[in-house]
């Protein structure tokens, strides 16, 4: 299973983009999604994560400028992302896994998103 990723691009300090997670109905419904970044010589860190009833966890650096949700109908998971900075430069990958089996994982392929002037 592949998870599609989209949204990334170039965008200026404090401009915003918004990322898009598409994933297979049968792995959205039950799947806990989230999005991680990686930047270049750096360690994927988590962003947020929405679990599959919608509640939200954020990492200190995304509270208050990053927002993510579940469009149900499109079995999508979106990341609102505002006020952006250089350092949130990186890959940005989106991650699904389901509430009843850990071992059922799946990442997308990632896009990439720079910030700069």
């Amino acid at each position: 299973v592949q998870l599609q990723a989209s949204g990334g691009g170039l965008v200026q300090p404090g401009g915003s983009l918004r990322l898009s997670c598409a994933a297979p109905e049968r792995v959205f419904r039950v799947s806990n999604v989230g999005w991680y970044r990686q930047a270049p010589g750096n360690e994927r860190e988590l962003v947020a994560i929405i679990t599959n009833e919608g509640r939200t966890v954020y990492a200190d650096s995304a509270k208050g400028r990053f927002t993510i949700s579940r469009d149900t109908a499109k079995s999508t998971v979106n990341l609102q992302l505002n006020s952006l900075k250089p350092e949130d430069t990186a890959v940005y990958y989106c991650n699904a896994v389901s509430v009843y089996d850990l071992a059922e994982a799946y990442w997308g392929q990632g896009t990439q998103v720079t910030v700069s002037s």
